[in-house]
């Protein structure tokens, strides 16, 4: 089976290619390198400064985590790569199609356009999000989201069959992350949460390799909300240091209480 992966250009991405690397042997990685565009105002800079110097968790926690990883994998698998500014370049098009992989993986980058998604490889193009879909989509960051909202029980991952909605396409599987009584920090939390997400894909690549596969549309799972970045702030951020002390008190006495949300298993 040849695999190519489109990924951002971060250490918990390069974690998971040298993950699935060891089982599955991928043949090219296109890696998005995105040059910042950044637009302030008074707004923003608020923002910044109160996110930065008070209400600094999951800023700080997310520094570390891609310490964490990068401190396990500082580099990627010897395997054909190219690097682009932009996931929708031509040049990813082109690689892509010079490749005929069987099926291709994204993790990271850029909301993937038509353009792309119209290679149309033998298998398809798996998408991982780390956030339940249809319940939490969107991003900066969906396990932050469940947290800020105080939906502990929504924190897990979803593979899903890319389209060109944000976080839209149709399943494969969705898990809860299960926590334990060491997971007592924002940082174990959230190192919880992508460990899952990358064996979560991996699974899912060997269910698909044995025939197994699900393409469940999202309206017939349930419905959720799609969150945005530019919906991100200081007060989000307050609330994630508010709620994580809490958090950690349902997982020390096992406490995540669980709303109706349906999750679709792997099949077997």
């Amino acid at each position: 089976m040849k695999i190519v992966m489109w990924i951002g250009d971060e250490p918990n991405q390069r974690a998971l290619v040298n993950k699935i690397n060891r089982q599955f042997p991928v043949n090219a990685i296109i890696i998005e390198k995105r040059k910042s565009i950044k637009k302030y105002n008074l707004k923003t800079i608020i923002n910044k400064l109160l996110s930065k110097f008070i209400f600094s968790l999951p800023n700080r926690t997310w520094w570390i985590l891609m310490y964490h990883y990068e401190s396990k994998f500082n580099s990627y698998p010897n395997c054909n790569q190219l690097i682009v500014s932009n996931i929708n370049e031509k040049r990813t098009f082109d690689y892509t199609q010079k490749r005929n992989p069987d099926l291709i993986l994204v993790s990271g980058t850029s909301l993937i356009k038509e353009t792309l998604i119209k290679i149309n490889p033998k298998i398809g193009i798996l998408n991982l999000h780390t956030g339940i879909s249809p319940y939490i989509k969107g991003g900066p960051n969906c396990t932050n989201w469940c947290i800020a909202l105080k939906q502990f029980d929504k924190i897990g991952n979803t593979i899903m069959w890319l389209d060109k909605g944000i976080d839209t396409g149709g399943i494969l599987t969705t898990e809860v992350t299960k926590f334990n009584s060491t997971d007592n920090s924002l940082l174990k939390i959230h190192i919880r949460v992508m460990d899952h997400a990358h064996d979560l894909y991996i699974r899912s690549i060997k269910s698909i390799l044995k025939n197994k596969t699900h393409n469940i549309p999202q309206k017939d799972v349930g419905k959720g909300n799609t969150y945005y970045s530019k919906q991100w702030g200081w007060y989000q951020n307050f609330m994630v240091v508010i709620n994580t002390k809490k958090m950690i008190e349902f997982i020390k006495y096992d406490n995540l209480t669980r709303s109706e949300i349906k999750l679709i298993p792997l099949p077997k």
